[in-house]
């Protein structure tokens, strides 16, 4: 079962209000059905099939005919096809008026009513964040996109085919949409996911920052002991004050340690205190000096 499913069963299960219902069926059916001399709806979740009956059957006293089919394109799933052959011309009436929303309630009952109808969240283990409304018109893409901008959920549109899509790519907008629809259980599962994959995601940069330093303090320490070999091949050592002999002497006993630590070692085991900054302004004395004498050999 994906979290789209999960999240629309939940969303069906919730005891709505009859204004929140009046404006649920109402975005439902504008975007989700087909109505000509008669309402056709195609749903694919059984317990919102349950859920969009029942309203019509309190909302406008009508029965639709339920048939249930096997679609086998890409995977084998069950689809529910709700007929209405009553009262058509009073619902279109009723889907077409244009009323303004008033306030939240009227809002989010009618945003809950678009995603149960044309609404896709992608399942935040395995993909990106990604939250969309899928419409046939343009005129409806930005109705909505204006409705979740209210909010400031960050929507944007784009085209795909045919299509116009609403969406909404950040995760925390995501989150607070799903909250509005007071799925509980989703949001929970949706912020733990969130929070195992930022936390992840933070392990994973901590890790790549410490390798790259890592290779960095190699790749210094490997020019550092190629200038001191050059050196000593040369007889140079001896040329160079007490100091930066101890230095040399300590770079090739650690070979593999950073500036930082093998300036650490040498405050405490000598009587020489020197810092980061102190053993960096060696080396760079040590290559200089090597390049110095490369340029007078030449």
């Amino acid at each position: 079962m994906t979290f789209t499913t999960r999240l629309k069963e939940e969303i069906s299960k919730i005891d709505d209000n009859e204004l929140e219902k009046r404006f649920v069926i109402k975005a439902f059916l504008k975007y989700n059905a087909t109505i000509k001399k008669n309402i056709t709806i195609i749903i694919e979740n059984a317990s919102v099939t349950r859920y969009i009956y029942k309203i019509l059957k309190e909302a406008f006293d009508v029965r639709p005919k339920i048939t249930v089919r096997i679609q086998k394109r890409f995977r084998v799933k069950q689809i529910y096809i709700l007929e209405i052959n009553d009262k058509v011309n009073y619902i279109k009436e009723i889907v077409d008026y244009d009323e303004e929303l008033t306030n939240e309630e009227e809002v989010i009952a009618y945003l809950k009513g678009a995603f149960l109808g044309v609404g896709n969240v992608s399942n935040p283990k395995t993909s990106g964040y990604h939250l969309e409304f899928i419409l046939d018109k343009e005129k409806d893409s930005k109705y909505l996109l204006k409705l979740l901008n209210n909010f400031n959920l960050n929507a944007k549109i784009i085209k795909r085919s045919s299509k116009y899509i609403t969406y909404i790519k950040m995760s925390e907008c995501i989150s607070d949409l799903i909250k509005m629809f007071k799925a509980t259980n989703s949001l929970f599962e949706f912020e733990d996911t969130r929070i195992y994959r930022d936390h992840k995601n933070m392990v994973n940069r901590l890790n790549n920052c410490e390798i790259a330093n890592q290779e960095k303090t190699i790749k210094s320490a490997l020019q550092q002991l190629e200038d001191i070999k050059y050196l000593e091949d040369n007889s140079l050592i001896n040329l160079l004050d007490d100091k930066v002999k101890l230095v040399i002497s300590y770079r090739k006993k650690y070979p593999d340690v950073s500036m930082q630590e093998l300036a650490d070692i040498i405050s405490m085991e000598t009587d020489y205190k020197v810092g980061k900054s102190g053993i960096n302004h060696h080396f760079r004395n040590i290559k200089k000096f090597k390049e110095k004498y490369l340029n007078t050999k030449e």
